[in-house]
């Protein structure tokens, strides 16, 4: 080929047509610039082997090992062969496996000394954890001192890597890639960061960065190149969300000023609670947003159980009293009927605008879901309208073409991470009135708490409010986990308190992972290992983790056996609204004692009588979806109790996390740990975006400082040239990191 290659050159043309599909396919690298930006997972080096001691079971691992001992052994009285090969790092041991004729030739080459990368998927046989027919790269072999001198003297680069294309097969791809690059001294790679920032800061130029990277010579090197690659991540994503909160700026909004002696005054006037300092600050920074002539843009953040329902609705009648009109979008028909009761009880004859018996300065508030019937749909749909309704309350349903406000002023969106980009979108475009282009404030509710380093990163073109002081009232929580295979008689004794609960005169919710009744395959699926799960825990005798426990399963044993006598119902995603809505008022009426559900009561119902939460599989969650579930008791006066069961061991990771969770009622601590674990793959939402994430040097939770000194930077650039003009590597840079749909992903506001 001649020339050096363009970073958007296709992989086909310098790796040849099969190889570069198969890494299209299953590694999603299309490109020379994927290829490059492709960095090793970690380094080995001679003398210094990887620990074996640590090795997931059911994942597709590479290990630099050396060959101990090996065998040949005879089964099936004598008419088949294996080899059995085990290999070491001074931590632990693993068994190679080979079957039939191969096992032969391989016998000649795995001999006792010799070191190698060896990759397959760890799995156990008589409780030996083996890789069977694994594929391997000899890393020693004696085929002329220079190749043992080159590996001598080098770092071995580890990629992530799959089945169908191992780690060593990337290493040759890539040094085909840094073969020609060399020859043509780098003169054609573009470097997006300013050249000024580059100097003021001491950065390597994206030549030595890429070289250091994949060809280092010592630690020295790698740190030096991974500190120049983590900036151009945090620079590029950081003026994406600066060019985000510029253009957001410019839009037209109209000030929201609640009037003096209006709704909001007669709402503050009937509560009969005092708002605690956190609420009344965050309040103010809301209503100081409201009254500019640009769009709100406000993140509202805070723990379970910390009141930011009391700051949406008052930032909700604040709008109403200067004319306009508010929505809230629950991501479920259970959260936002749970949100229409209670907001109607908080606001009483306030709620009834234009009723018989209403408050004079009150206004309608209105539900619309898809389940309404059509003439109460076709009422709610003529009191948004028409102003009538001041505050509507719904689910996806609010999108629809035909819903239409008289005039739209803010826009609540609880718990963001629940809808795509597309659907809030949708429903902040009709604020356009009268043909008039408006632009509705916004703000933003999660009760996941969010380190400051992501708020900065996913959150990034929003301002964040915190209320992270809880309303007096609240009971404490105490937390503890039922290890329901090693102690039995825990399980027995939780089962035990649930009932002394109910006859205490309170209520009670269990928590599975599945309905129940799925096809086999779903089933499947769903006891399929996960990534923040101990894989091997609790499997069946065939080596395959159980399906989850279900709901219909559990509530049907419980009613049958330790809860007898109980009034137990369950509530699931796959019941007609209608039903789960009932369900939902019986309990909240204290009409059934025992709820045992899916996670659709992970956020915002509100049972302040439930003081125990029984999470079955706990282990199955997320630290802070365990976190979430928990917030769902102790609401009132009363103690609340939350026991995790699970079948994981002791001395698993899953346990570790779920003693993390019962250790501390910290959400910001639990949230640190959760994407520590999860890493910062998921952090963009990869899942929710549709695209891989940019983030591939940067730790969002340990490089904080690079995230905040590149968020300064980014602001200054965008402010001094919006468009970029005077930076076309940077602008070409963004292009590539951050396609349109992960630019639009990004526009949290």
């Amino acid at each position: 080929m001649d020339g050096v290659p363009a970073l958007d050159e296709p992989l086909k043309k310098i790796l040849g047509g099969n190889t570069a599909k198969v890494m299209a396919d299953h590694l999603d690298l299309h490109t020379v610039g994927d290829l490059l930006h492709h960095y090793p997972r970690r380094y080995a080096e001679r003398g210094e082997l990887t620990r074996l001691a640590d090795l997931p079971l059911d994942e597709h691992v590479t290990v630099v090992a050396q060959v101990a001992k090996a065998a040949m052994k005879t089964f099936n009285h004598g008419k088949g062969v294996r080899l059995e090969v085990v290999v070491t790092d001074g931590s632990g041991s693993l068994t190679l496996v080979f079957f039939g004729r191969g096992a032969y030739a391989r016998e000649k080459e795995l001999l006792p000394g010799r070191r190698g990368m060896f990759a397959g998927k760890v799995s156990v046989f008589n409780r030996t954890r083996q890789l069977l027919h694994p594929d391997y790269e000899l890393l020693d072999r004696e085929s002329g001192s220079e190749a043992a001198e080159s590996f001598a003297n080098q770092m071995v680069p580890i990629y992530p890597a799959c089945k169908q294309f191992q780690a060593w097969k990337l290493t040759k791809a890539v040094s085909t890639l840094l073969d020609l690059f060399e020859a043509e001294n780098w003169e054609h790679i573009v470097d997006p960061l300013p050249a000024a920032l580059r100097e003021g800061r001491a950065l390597a130029d994206l030549p030595h960065a890429f070289r250091k990277v994949h060809r280092p010579r010592s630690k020295a090197d790698i740190d030096y190149a991974r500190d120049r690659l983590k900036w151009d991540e945090a620079f590029v994503l950081q003026v994406a969300l600066a060019r985000r909160r510029h253009a957001d700026a410019q839009l037209p909004a109209v000030p929201r000023r609640p009037a003096p002696g209006g709704l909001l005054d007669a709402f503050d006037a009937r509560l009969p609670f005092t708002l605690t300092d956190g609420q009344r600050k965050v309040s103010a920074e809301i209503f100081d947003d409201l009254a500019t002539d640009h769009p709100m843009h406000r993140l509202l953040q805070g723990e379970v159980g910390s009141g930011k329902t009391m700051v949406a609705l008052r930032a909700m009648l604040g709008v109403v009293d200067a004319g306009g009109q508010a929505a809230m979008l629950a991501p479920t028909e259970v959260l936002a009927q749970q949100h229409h009761r209670s907001i109607t009880e908080m606001m009483g004859e306030l709620a009834e605008g234009g009723m018989l018996g209403g408050a004079e300065q009150g206004t309608k508030v209105v539900l619309l879901t898809g389940s309404m019937g059509v003439p109460a749909r076709r009422q709610a749909l003529l009191d948004l309208v028409t102003g009538e309704a001041g505050i509507v309350i719904g689910t996806h349903a609010l999108i629809e073409d035909k819903v239409r406000f008289h005039d739209l002023g803010l826009v609540v969106v609880d718990e963001q991470h629940r809808f795509g980009v597309e659907q809030r979108d949708a429903l902040r475009a009709k604020g356009d009135s009268q043909g008039e282009k408006r632009t509705p404030h916004l703000l933003v509710m999660t009760a996941t708490p969010i380190p400051r380093t992501v708020a900065m990163t996913v959150f990034g073109d929003l301002e964040t409010s915190v209320l992270d002081q809880l309303p007096a009232g609240r009971s404490p929580i105490a937390t503890h986990v039922v290890p329901a295979k090693d102690k039995p008689h825990f399980l027995t004794r939780a089962w035990e308190r649930v009932r002394e609960e109910v006859e205490g005169g309170h209520q009670a919710y269990v928590v599975c992972p599945r309905i129940g009744d799925e096809p086999e395959e779903t089933k499947k699926k769903a006891g399929a290992s996960r990534k923040d799960e101990a894989p091997g825990e609790d499997e069946g005798p065939d080596g395959e983790r159980r399906p989850p426990l279900a709901v219909l399963d559990i509530a049907e044993r419980l009613a049958a056996g330790a809860l007898g006598g109980l009034r137990v119902e369950v509530l699931h995603g796959r019941m007609q609204p209608d039903a789960k809505d009932d369900v939902m008022r019986r309990f909240a009426a204290g009409e059934v004692d025992v709820l045992v559900a899916t996670t659709v009561i992970e956020v915002g119902v509100n049972v302040p009588n439930a003081t125990v939460m029984v999470i079955m599989d706990a282990d199955r969650f997320g630290v802070s979806q365990l976190h979430q579930l928990r917030g769902r008791v102790g609401r009132g006066s009363a103690a609340g109790l939350c026991l995790l069961v699970s079948e994981a061991s002791e001395a698993s990771p899953a346990r570790a996390r779920l003693n993390a969770v019962a250790g501390t009622l910290d959400g910001f601590e639990l949230s640190r740990i959760d994407l520590e674990q999860r890493r910062e793959g998921d952090v963009l939402g990869q899942a929710q975006s549709g695209v891989r994430s940019s983030l591939r040097m940067l730790a969002v939770i340990d490089d904080e400082e690079v995230i905040a000194a590149a968020r300064e930077e980014a602001a200054a650039v965008v402010t001094a040239d919006p468009e970029l003009d005077g930076f076309p590597a940077l602008r070409t840079a963004l292009d590539a990191l951050l396609d349109d749909g992960r630019e639009r992903y990004l526009d949290k506001g």
